[in-house]
């Protein structure tokens, strides 16, 4: 791509926030913002407050006209189509051509992909995976995503929802998942499920917790009560714990990474989530899988699904220049 590629938009649309900003070939970002998601409001007003968020982020930017739109969205999605198929993150959601509308709001050419997909992306292109040859990313925040790189190529599956790795099972016949299965990872670990659990230890057996003096614990919380000694909530810490190894320590059987990265807002409890992450995956682990496998937090913290919806949308840019030459 030359050196004189225009900036491009990035987009991502979550369960509870959405986040905008404009990236340059470097992937440096400039006006990155957040604002809550407010699904409730029903996809045409979230959409319309996404798009406003990045007509302003442009403007404040002020980098000049924008050459493309990477839009970042959890699955099931078809990003052959640039479709929202039914995000199960966002109820309601079906078949919104999201590429269709950036492109129209934007004026240029649009692409969409998983958002864990991109987190993956985006870590190994300008985070903490940088130079890995394979590597794998796991986003623990409203539900639980995931992505890979093997062999320094993007895995996106054949429909592009490869790397769903938070439905993984961890415990048979468990919780119900969002999908519709029972025992998935994100049914015990993704920061709604940890607060739905201690809700329902609360009613059942928290009248002696820290736990039960606040109406509505969140992920958060359970984490600051756990650190606290406060005895409920670090049982419910421990099996969030528990399962977040057991299928790690799974995927690294299967990929064998150099680097796995951990990212989404569950990990902003730092070295209460990673130290014992480490020292379970690599007792557990096969060799040498197990000494090969670095795990770290996410280096583009909350940034990272807006950078990679930018990586895609200047890798467009780039199969769009490059079509252009061989014409």
């Amino acid at each position: 791509m030359s050196s004189a590629a225009p900036p491009v938009l990035g987009l991502d649309i979550g369960g509870t926030k959405l986040a905008v900003a404009v990236l340059t070939e470097d992937g440096t970002t400039s006006a990155f913002t957040v604002e809550p998601t407010d699904k409730d409001r029903g996809p045409a007003d979230v959409i319309d407050r996404l798009f406003a968020m990045g007509h302003r982020a442009v403007e404040q930017a002020g980098l000049g006209p924008i050459g493309a739109v990477g839009i970042s969205c959890g699955g099931p999605l078809d990003a052959s189509t640039g479709v929202l198929t039914g995000p199960l993150h966002l109820p309601g959601w079906v078949d919104i051509p999201i590429v269709r509308m950036a492109e129209q709001a934007f004026g240029v050419p649009a692409a969409l992909e998983n958002d864990a997909t991109l987190g993956a992306l985006a870590e190994h292109r300008y985070g903490a995976a940088v130079g890995a040859r394979t590597m794998i990313y796991l986003t623990v925040s409203t539900g639980i995503g995931g992505g890979a790189v093997v062999e320094g190529r993007l895995h996106r599956g054949a429909a592009g929802n490869g790397g769903e790795f938070g439905h993984v099972l961890v415990r048979s016949g468990g919780r119900v998942c969002l999908c519709g299965r029972r025992g998935c990872l994100e049914a015990y670990a993704s920061g709604s499920s940890i607060a739905v659990r201690a809700a329902e230890a609360v009613a059942d057996r928290g009248a002696g917790s820290s736990l039960a003096r606040i109406a509505e614990p969140r992920a958060e919380d359970v984490i600051a009560a756990a650190q606290a000694g406060d005895r409920l909530a670090g049982e419910l810490w421990a099996e969030t714990i528990d399962v977040l190894a057991s299928a790690l320590t799974d995927l690294v059987n299967v990929f064998e990474p150099e680097v796995v990265v951990l990212g989404g807002g569950v990990t902003r409890s730092g070295d209460a989530l990673l130290l014992p992450i480490r020292a379970r995956v690599a007792r557990d682990a096969m060799p040498p899988a197990a000494a090969a496998a670095r795990i770290e937090l996410a280096g583009l913290g909350d940034e990272v699904c807006a950078v990679g919806a930018g990586a895609i949308a200047l890798d467009l840019l780039d199969a769009r220049s490059k079509e252009t030459a061989h014409a």
